[in-house]
């Protein structure tokens, strides 16, 4: 298992793990396989490494296998330490080698592994890069299931390697899906829905990615390589991340004194409507509160914003409120926003009115606990407003409290 062939000079070295495996809270009693890819092309090739347990033992085997100064390029897709973990031990061997990521993921590499000394190619959507005799095409896929995550194609071989995405959380010795011993379907769908369905719009975007490409093979990096009904597998995630499963209603409601707070609001809407999800979008000012409150009661989310001025909310929102938490909000969810200059009180007097009411309200820890995020915080506090990674967090905020 040190080495096999998936193409022509393009082999699986990856690292089989037949333990039960803890992953994310979970036990993986059928284990996982961590696969990395060497591409013996003129400029040698690895794409994505092993979990940081095996990282020494990767490295040793890989030497085995290639001379490591010739090694050109590693190419991370996701910085998880099961995919990036082996990193570190590699680098000390390989010292030529130029590490090929995004932007955020060098970010995240450099600190989590200390290699400030390091060279990085940093690529961007679309970017290509040729490796001697080789192509590879590079596509950004955001929080799938990450911030920085990439995936890699190999044009001349039709391949795709796109880590974590199209996985699944076995271990096996027989490697491509023809030679499993057993229909495999489950075990891909069960992957999808834990580490895949809280970040269905961005599986859409990255659908989308992959029409413009033409597959023969997914070399992903768990479990499986897909080179048989390669298609049946990406019809499983267009399935899978449909509108059509969504079956849920919100509100937004908000107050605004300069405008800003109403931008943030559209943007919240814009996420959510962009994820299937039934929203109502009321500004104080041009509504009531029977109207706010009917739609409350109808709301499987509730979203409240103001703007911030002297300390406080601004207008008469705050009646709304009341009367909103009033209700039985038991099964909803919601969150506070707003726009501020200075301290923004008026996010925070939202967000405790709605923890003295029944609803379950979303911040930043039971948002990473349920979806991993870390960089979205809850509240949703903006200072003022601009069309830049302010108006991203709010969409990135519908996106994701449609996935709950």
């Amino acid at each position: 298992m040190d080495k096999i062939k998936i193409a022509e000079n393009a082999y699986w070295v990856g690292k089989v793990d037949d333990r039960p495996v803890p992953f994310h809270r979970l036990i993986l009693e059928k284990g996982t396989t961590y696969n990395a890819y060497l591409l013996e092309t003129e400029m040698p090739t690895l794409i994505d490494t092993v979990d940081i347990s095996f990282g020494g033992e990767f490295a040793k085997k890989l030497s085995n296998i290639i001379d490591l100064n010739t090694l050109k390029y590693v190419v991370i897709n996701h910085v998880e330490p099961d995919h990036s973990g082996a990193l570190p031990a590699l680098m000390n061997r390989a010292k030529n080698a130029v590490i090929v990521t995004t932007e955020k993921a060098k970010e995240l590499l450099i600190e989590m592994y200390k290699l400030h000394n390091k060279e990085f190619l940093i690529i961007k959507d679309g970017d290509s890069l040729d490796i001697g005799g080789k192509t590879l095409k590079f596509f950004e896929t955001p929080y799938l299931h990450t911030e920085e995550t990439m995936i890699t194609y190999c044009v001349e071989d039709k391949i795709l390697y796109p880590c974590d995405i199209f996985s699944s959380h076995v271990a096996t010795y027989e490697l491509f899906n023809d030679l499993a011993d057993k229909d495999i379907t489950e075990d891909f769908k069960v992957y999808y829905q834990l580490i895949m369905s809280p970040h269905r719009p961005y599986v859409r975007d990255m659908l989308d990615k992959l029409k413009t490409i033409e597959i023969d093979m997914i070399a992903p990096s768990h479990g499986y390589i897909l080179r048989s009904k390669v298609k049946d597998y990406i019809d499983i995630y267009d399935d899978l991340s449909q509108k059509s499963l969504q079956d849920k209603k919100a509100l937004i409601l908000y107050s605004t004194m300069t405008g800003n707070t109403g931008k943030i609001a559209n943007k919240i809407y814009e996420g959510l409507t962009e994820s299937g999800i039934e929203s109502s979008i009321l500004n104080v000012k041009s509504s009531s509160i029977e109207t706010a409150v009917e739609l409350a009661k109808e709301s499987d989310i509730i979203i409240i914003g103001s703007s911030t001025r002297y300390g406080d909310m601004i207008g008469n929102i705050e009646d709304y409120i009341k009367e909103i938490v009033a209700l039985d909000l038991s099964g909803k969810y919601g969150f506070a926003f707003g726009s501020y200059g200075w301290s923004g009180e008026a996010i925070e007097i939202i967000n405790d009115y709605l923890k003295n009411s029944n609803i379950s309200v979303l911040d930043s820890s039971n948002l990473i606990k349920a979806t991993g995020a870390a960089e979205l915080q809850l509240p949703l506090r903006v200072k003022f407003y601009g069309e830049d990674e302010r108006a991203q967090a709010a969409i990135r905020a519908g996106r994701l409290i449609a996935t709950i």
